[in-house]
């Protein structure tokens, strides 16, 4: 006989996976067409756009990155720039030293060490200044359909400690923690409809619990927690 719902918010291993399958179930049906919310036109344009985002929202990535493209096209570009020039077509993203930093430093080794071009390992990607696994998993899941983990965003982080899918606060943690949980064919969709539920439903401060397809199977339904 199938457990009903209300049996899915114990803590054992076997509700747990329960919970999680109905979770990616309703999120299916609720966000069937789900996708990176960053524009960009090719694996060089995602690594930029994804550095841009931190601490900012891909709205406004979005409303920056065509001007950037068109000036800076290639790294190449970024690499000969003035590092003020940089900063200032970014400033609108915060934290624009830092970021334009970033941007440059994988430039210059793009063009040095990679010929230019983007690589599509997770090693490789990570020896890029700037890029932790989160920008790694963004440009291997969406630029070369290559799943190696699970984005941790602040919405993936917030919403996944909501639902008992961890406990944890450092997003290498939660990731492990999804990664044992979540089938690796569902890792990218889950992120990108997470994303789109955070940003709708489960806001930080006054999630809409009684709006929310996953209430029913979440733990934390009713209760504003972080």
């Amino acid at each position: 006989m199938a457990k009903s719902v209300d049996t899915l918010l114990g803590g054992n291993d076997d509700t747990l996976q329960a919970r999680a399958a109905i979770v990616l179930e309703r999120l299916e049906a609720a966000y069937p067409n789900a996708r990176c919310s960053l524009d960009f036109a090719n694996p060089f344009q995602l690594l930029i756009a994804t550095i841009l985002s931190a601490q900012c929202t891909d709205e406004r990535v979005n409303l920056v990155t065509p001007a950037l493209f068109a000036r800076y096209p290639t790294p190449v570009e970024f690499m000969i720039a003035p590092i003020e020039e940089i900063e200032q077509a970014i400033h609108s993203t915060g934290f624009y030293r830092n970021k334009a930093r970033s941007i440059q430093g994988a430039s210059r080794m793009l063009v040095e060490e990679c010929g230019g071009v983007v690589p599509s390992t997770m090693d490789e990607l990570l020896r890029l200044p700037g890029v932790a696994r989160k920008t790694a998993n963004v440009v291997l899941g969406n630029a070369f359909a290559i799943v190696e983990g699970v984005v941790v965003d602040t919405h993936v982080g917030r919403i996944s400690r909501r639902l008992g899918f961890t406990i944890h606060e450092d997003p290498v943690k939660v990731e492990a923690d999804l990664m044992a949980l979540l089938p690796r064919a569902s890792w990218l969709d889950y992120v990108h409809r997470i994303i789109l539920h955070g940003r709708a439903v489960c806001t930080a401060k006054r999630p809409r619990c009684a709006e929310c397809i996953l209430a029913p199977v979440c733990p934390s339904a009713g209760v504003s927690t972080g």
